[in-house]
């Protein structure tokens, strides 16, 4: 007999609430409105979006970590093909600004917001504590990041540089995009499939099983991204 029935693992492909949707704008606007109010971050240029499991739609726990890119917009970052120049391609001009003093800046904002006992710093990110009427919110300042190809055209991205000193570039957009796009075209296995095999390592860990930290979610995601068929 196996260990989860049919049953368990049909409820395992469901989302944990119809209001998962909800708390992401909530969580969004929250940010927007900090942003709006703060006199340093007021006149910046900047894009707030959700990314992640919620913005996914592949969350498996309730008041689960809500995920928000704040995207500086009024620069950005690049890296160009091999053997070429900055002249090539007409970015001869730097801004003043950089990542470390927007990451400073954001966090400057939210202590100011929220209150230094509601904010915790994180090597990759700046978190917004849960409380009785909002979900725990990483926030996450990142820069515009362009990567160019020979031809001048270049794909739009996202690059943070974490307290530790690494640079990271990743492309939120595209990954939501594609999910969406993975899902219609596998009559929505994707997605509920991924929740499935997230909800398992939960389960692992919670009946006190070791699982490798190098099993992520997005480790689990991108396997299943893999074996699902496109029908």
């Amino acid at each position: 007999m196996p260990r989860f029935s049919e049953e368990t693992q049909s409820n395992w492909t469901k989302p944990p609430s119809d209001s998962e949707e909800t708390k992401l704008s909530n969580a969004e606007r929250m940010v927007r409105e900090e942003i709006n109010e703060d006199p340093v971050l007021s006149g910046k240029s900047i894009e707030v979006f959700g990314q992640g499991s919620y913005a996914n739609d592949t969350n498996v726990r309730l008041n689960s970590d809500i995920d928000i890119n704040v995207r500086y917009t009024g620069g950005f970052y690049f890296d160009l093909p091999g053997g070429m120049s900055r002249e090539d391609f007409g970015l001869n001009s730097h801004s003043e600004y950089s990542l470390d003093e927007f990451k400073n800046d954001f966090y400057g904002a939210l202590v100011r917001k929220f209150g230094s006992e509601s904010i915790k710093r994180k090597n990759k990110c700046i978190t917004v504590l849960g409380n009785s009427y909002r979900v725990e919110t990483d926030v996450v300042p990142t820069w515009n990041y362009r990567r160019y190809d020979n031809n001048g055209d270049y794909v739009l991205g996202a690059k943070l540089r974490a307290d530790s000193g690494e640079y990271v570039v990743n492309y939120p957009k595209q990954h939501i995009e594609n999910g969406k796009n993975k899902n219609a075209n596998t009559s929505r296995r994707f997605k509920r499939l991924t929740r499935i095999y997230r909800k398992l390592r939960y389960k692992i860990t919670d009946d006190g099983l070791p699982v490798s930290d190098s099993i992520t979610s997005f480790l689990l995601e991108g396997l299943v991204w893999n074996v699902t068929k496109i029908f």
